[in-house]
């Protein structure tokens, strides 16, 4: 077995807190549109966007100050248009975004799309966009 970023045998996996699951589970299902797999009492499991997401019940482990670095997650989309997307999708509902969409590294060849959302439980969301897939990784 080899673990490496192609392997279709596997998904990444990732946990956060939450300081309330309704709230967590509105923004996700309905706002990004992830699928809901299961809900527990202290915890909820979505397919993000092909990856699992657990938010965990842990009011005492929100972070009141999010910073982008060093901690975050997000989805690198492949195509532009979906990306713009979803950038129209988090401000039509209001989604609060702790970096507004821009351009990174504009004059090099790994030049791309970002922008830093936050969920209802201050959890740094980023979105992007490469603009030649090979900078991608």
């Amino acid at each position: 077995m080899t673990l490496s970023n192609n392997n279709p045998n596997s998904i990444f996996h990732l946990a956060i807190p939450t300081h309330d699951l309704k709230t967590a589970k509105h923004f996700y299902a309905e706002i990004l549109g992830c699928r809901v797999a299961r809900e527990y009492d202290d915890r909820i499991t979505l397919d993000f966007f092909g990856d699992q997401l657990v938010c965990h019940l842990a009011p005492d482990e929100i972070e009141h100050n999010p910073k982008m670095y060093p901690r975050h997650f997000g989805r690198t989309f492949l195509e532009k248009s979906s990306y713009e997307q979803a950038i129209a999708s988090a401000k039509q509902y209001g989604v609060r975004f702790l970096e507004e969409p821009s351009m990174r590294f504009a004059q090099k060849p790994e030049k791309h799309l970002t922008a830093a959302l936050l969920d209802p439980s201050n959890n740094v969301i980023e979105f992007k966009y490469y603009f030649q897939n090979q900078y991608i990784y």
